[in-house]
């Protein structure tokens, strides 16, 4: 039961890096939002977890949109004060938790998927006009 599991979250922070706990439950809740942006409300129910599965382009695209959606435009400032100002920073949060057994991942799956997805400051550019 995944419920009852207590989540080590200071060894997670540990191997992520200098991020703060909102930023790994950030990216966490913004991988939910990811998966059922893209696969729908039940995505996969029944099938296998990798007809859930995201991609880290596209995971990191619908982290920027979470973001957007959840922060406005104060998206990129909320970011930044936790630790998170590149794509390679929700892949290093990423891979950590894949290594505490948070998440999985396949065989596809690497660091270098994260890498420059896109710019911040770009990116978080449409929330100030919106």
């Amino acid at each position: 039961m995944a419920e009852h599991v207590k989540l080590d979250w200071k060894s997670i922070r540990q191997k992520a890096g200098p991020y703060s706990h909102e930023a790994l439950q950030f990216v966490r809740d913004g991988l939910a939002h990811a998966v059922k942006t893209l696969h729908g409300e039940s995505g996969g129910a029944g099938g296998s977890s990798n007809d859930r599965h995201v991609n880290g382009q596209q995971l990191c695209l619908g982290l920027r949109d979470y973001a957007i959606e959840r922060y406005g435009m104060l998206a990129r400032t909320v970011l930044a004060r936790w630790g998170v100002n590149r794509t390679e920073d929700f892949g290093r949060i990423v891979f950590a938790m894949i290594d505490a057994g948070l998440l999985r991942r396949s065989e596809e799956d690497s660091p270098e998927a994260f890498r420059g997805v896109y710019d911040f400051d770009e990116a978080f550019a449409v929330a100030e006009t919106v």
